[in-house]
């Protein structure tokens, strides 16, 4: 189903999953999200599949306009988004309407925004991936970043599936600040560097340089000496590693890097802080920590641990949904009603279209024991902006 029109492009949009397997051995890179973590949130948001597809929008984010009825998700860099001019939410679901556009003022926190659409955006497949390689002209929207006029479908028809908008609970949001430490197992070719090289490394602040891109992230600092050179005999190069070229400056390899690299790699970002670096902006500092496989290991584990319990908490939420109608993004009309809230002290009575609901916790009274809710706590829209407040029914 055809959602979405790109009215502008932005800076640079692709299509992204998680990745191209499996064809390295044949010089193509495995490409997919920058920032793996936003992506599956994303994804998560809506109840798909962790890896479905979806759109990877870079600092100055595109303008969409949306062609049916639909819900999305956003996640990763807040590029300060919003829904028919009115500020909306990163992190979130989000129900658009008909006819809405989505633009971005650009970059608060991070740099890639991720948007999710139910079922993932519907591009060919192929070699197993729906990302793109822009380089090679490969996956994605005809092999490119979009531009004006590309029409973008979702793989699932949505009319008549009960969804309920999930927000990420607030213990699982990433850090917004523009210092990053990055944990580092060290080598493969650790021993190419002199004693002195290595602790400049582990001690210095490094700042990400403008020339910086999806193939690798390059970093400005103090210099690390090689013990005989930066050249070595070609070989396999994993997402994260530090290669340190011949000027003695370090280049983090990320998503879109080639198969092999011939420069002496000291070290290697741990997989639950490649986010991290994919996320910083131009002139953030860097620092890296050395630490153990163990111990890489088991970040890794607690970040999936993480993961697999919101999913659960999604999974419930969809299940309360599809039990009592859920949110409905259909041509069918959403519930309406009036109502009376208060917002920043002051209190309004209008028409709201209910796009969500559930009993306001029992109160106390002065006894201390539990009474009877005469208010409950809604989800609404007004005007294209969501709200969720305690509300009293007035008719």
């Amino acid at each position: 189903m055809e959602i979405i029109e790109v009215v502008e492009g932005g800076f640079f949009t692709t299509v992204q999953d998680l990745g191209r397997y499996g064809y390295q051995r044949y010089g193509v890179p495995v490409s997919g999200a920058m920032d793996s973590y936003g992506l599956r949130m994303a994804n998560i948001l809506l109840g798909n599949e962790e890896g479905a597809a979806a759109l990877e929008m870079t600092l100055v984010g595109p303008k969409l306009k949306f062609l049916e009825d639909t819900v999305i998700a956003l996640a990763g860099a807040n590029l300060r988004p919003r829904l028919n001019g009115d500020p909306v939410s990163t992190w979130s679901g989000l129900r658009v309407r008909k006819g809405s556009l989505l633009s971005f003022d650009g970059p608060q926190t991070g740099v890639k925004c991720y948007l999710a659409a139910p079922g993932g955006i519907g591009t060919p497949v192929v070699m197993g991936s729906r990302s793109t390689y822009a380089r090679g002209k490969l996956g994605g929207y005809e092999g490119r970043a979009l531009k004006p006029g590309d029409i973008l479908s979702s793989a699932a028809d949505v009319a008549g599936r009960p969804i309920k908008a999930t927000k990420l609970p607030q213990r699982l949001l990433p850090d917004k600040e523009h210092q990053h430490l990055l944990r580092v197992v060290m080598g493969p070719q650790a021993d190419a560097f002199t004693a002195e090289g290595v602790s400049v490394f582990l001690s210095s602040d490094y700042t990400v340089s403008r020339q910086s891109d999806r193939m690798g992230y390059r970093l400005e600092g103090p210099v690390i000496s090689h013990k005989a050179g930066a050249d070595i005999i070609s070989d396999g190069a994993p997402l994260g590693a530090v290669q340190v070229t011949g000027d003695g400056l370090p280049v983090v390899l990320m998503a879109d890097r080639g198969a092999t690299g011939g420069y002496a790699k000291i070290a290697t970002v741990i997989s639950v802080d490649v986010g991290k670096l994919a996320q910083s902006l131009p002139g953030d500092k860097v620092s890296f920590r050395a630490v153990t496989v163990e111990e890489a290991h088991q970040r890794l584990r607690e970040q999936e641990a993480d993961i697999q319990e919101f999913k659960e908490e999604v999974a419930r939420s969809k299940g309360e949904a599809e039990a009592t109608g859920g949110l409905q993004p259909s041509a069918t009309a959403s519930p309406r009603r009036s109502v009376t809230a208060t917002i920043n002290g002051r209190s309004h009575t209008f028409e709201v279209e209910i796009v969500g609901e559930e009993p306001a916790p029992a109160r106390r009274g002065s006894s201390g024991r539990g009474t009877a809710a005469s208010s409950r706590t809604v989800s609404v829209t007004v005007n294209g902006r969501s709200y969720t407040f305690e509300v009293e029914e007035a008719g």
